[in-house]
């Protein structure tokens, strides 16, 4: 998969280039108001980098930063919604990469063009993905391979849950079955998060959500996470081998979660918003938050993130085919 974001190791080249943003970002006047339209209920991980954000960018940025949360369709409100705003800079879009990037393939209409309605401003941070089991699976079960083995006499417990049907973590878990030959049932919860504490309580084997929503679980000792999607081991779980660590190269998967404008905001308006989230990046405070949720920081310029978000288009574009999978109406 693509990686043109660069991640909290290779933000520090940037540093001294993030000083002169930061301040030049801090030299900027202030708009009156800007909203964070957020797809995703109040409380969640989308939410809470939003406010924090929101806190570190007033009174810089605008004087007055809110958190609009627009629940609903998997986020494809809150996509609707900011195409339809005043393109000024006042209303932008917090979102996960798979709203833009995977979403025209796992559905059959959408109400937007990710690419003629909306700019891309910065990505803040990226999450790996964690397959995880729960009391169910027995202790001896430490790998993807012998997760696999246990399941094959054991076919009713092969089950994974995760956020839905077309969600990413859905479609990796197609990927897993057919790399693993594993007839995997599809168990949708709504979020990551209730589909690790399904898996966590015994009402599903396995799940397959982001790092952030396994983390806690992992800790308490309620789940047991067997594989992490990045390219190399997660700093989160570090004795966790990768997927690719695993042979199974193919679920080398990261989501970003950025920032993207309604179409026709002007240039200087994009670019001055992707100063002050660069430079809100830099904030020890941001960075321990980010931490503790299990997320890493992640930046770009809006150039960067437009053509990763076309390679990715073009990559979810070839897996959706190679899963099989039918396009939700």
């Amino acid at each position: 998969m693509p990686e043109t974001i660069m991640t909290n190791r290779r933000c520090v080249l940037f540093s001294l280039a993030l000083l002169a943003s930061t301040r030049q970002a801090l030299a900027e006047p202030a708009m009156d108001a800007m909203r964070f339209v957020v797809g995703y209920p109040a409380g969640g991980t989308l939410d809470l980098i939003a406010r924090k954000l929101a806190e570190k960018l007033a009174p810089h940025h605008a004087r007055q930063v809110l958190v609009d949360n627009k629940p609903g369709a998997a986020g494809r409100l809150a996509v609707d919604e900011v195409r339809r705003a005043t393109p000024d800079g006042s209303v932008v879009l917090l979102t996960p990469a798979s709203v833009v990037t995977m979403y025209p393939h796992v559905y059959r209409q959408l109400a937007y063009d990710p690419f003629a309605d909306l700019v891309p401003v910065s990505p803040v941070c990226t999450s790996a993905f964690a397959l995880a089991v729960g009391a169910r699976v027995p202790q001896s079960v430490t790998t993807v391979e012998g997760f696999a083995r246990w399941c094959k006499p054991n076919p009713a417990a092969a089950q994974c849950g995760n956020a839905g049907a077309g969600s990413m973590p859905h479609l990796m878990a197609l990927l897993l079955a057919r790399e693993l030959k594993l007839d995997l049932g599809h168990i949708p919860y709504r979020g990551g998060q209730l589909a690790m504490q399904a898996a966590a309580a015994g009402e599903v084997t396995a799940a397959l959500a982001t790092e952030a929503a396994a983390r806690a679980l992992d800790q308490s000792g309620r789940l047991r996470v067997l594989a992490t999607s990045g390219r190399e081991r997660s700093p989160f779980f570090p004795s966790v081998p990768t997927f690719a660590g695993q042979g199974l190269a193919a679920l080398t998967v990261s989501e970003w979660f950025g920032v993207l404008a309604p179409a026709r905001t002007p240039t200087a308006t994009v670019e001055s918003t992707a100063r002050v989230l660069h430079a809100a990046l830099q904030d020890g405070q941001v960075q321990e938050t980010w931490a503790q949720a299990g997320l890493l920081p992640a930046s770009s310029s809006p150039a960067q993130l437009a053509a990763t978000m076309r390679q990715e288009h073009a990559f979810w574009g070839s897996l959706v085919k190679a899963t099989g999978f039918t396009p939700e109406t």
